[in-house]
């Protein structure tokens, strides 16, 4: 079976429902921007290959659920996530408010290593519609630098005109990249067999309880 060597990294979009997460996801990764809204129901994630400072860099962006109701569905997958991007909607201020409530539950949900330094990216969605503008950029980087020992990096996009949407993924994979002391890269099979059978169980266990 043939390997490739690659460094894969899980980035994790949370935001309220309705800021873009998904429009964001695709326009990074399809170059595709829908005008249909769907809202996700627990996560979904696509994939996309980068290089940065001549490393192949998998990019696994999991999308997650902004509505309540199925906000539990996604946390499940915060573990394990190497950075997060916090969107937010330029024209929806109680989005904005609601950034260090996602923040704090990614926090205690993931539970990184280092909380202080873990690389958050900030983005704010919907700049073609600078006219209906609520949230100002200072109230925003003023935000940024109240968090954590460095000022989060912060993003005003697009993601029905591309604007910034790629410059604010290759930074959240540039920061994940700069925090990962291990250097050890990911093998990823090209292809897996699915068709080997499981070896016998040597016992059988059963159990109960009242």
């Amino acid at each position: 079976m043939a390997h490739r060597k690659k460094v894969l990294q899980k980035v994790i979009i949370l935001g309220d429902s309705g800021v873009g997460k998904t429009s964001l996801m695709n326009q990074y990764v399809n170059k595709r921007f829908s005008t249909q809204y769907k809202a996700t129901i627990g996560a979904d994630f696509l994939t996309k290959e980068v290089t940065i400072d001549d490393k192949l860099v998998t990019l696994q962006i999991w999308d997650t659920a902004g509505q309540e109701r199925f906000q539990s569905l996604g946390v499940a997958f915060y573990r394990g996530a190497d950075a997060c991007i916090l969107v937010y909607d330029i024209t929806n201020p109680k989005s904005f408010d609601n950034l260090d409530s996602w923040r704090e539950e990614f926090l205690v949900q993931a539970a990184p290593n280092d909380p202080e330094s873990f690389p958050f990216v900030v983005v704010g969605n919907k700049v073609d519609k600078e006219n209906e503008r609520r949230v100002t950029k200072s109230r925003t980087t003023n935000w940024c630098k109240a968090k954590g020992a460095n000022q989060l990096p912060f993003f005003e996009t697009s993601a029905k005109d591309a604007i910034k949407v790629e410059a604010a993924f290759l930074e959240a994979a540039q920061l994940a990249l700069q925090q990962d002391t291990t250097d050890a890269d990911l093998y990823i099979p090209d292809s897996i067999n699915l068709n080997t059978a499981p070896k016998p169980q040597q016992q059988a266990y059963s159990s109960s309880c009242c």
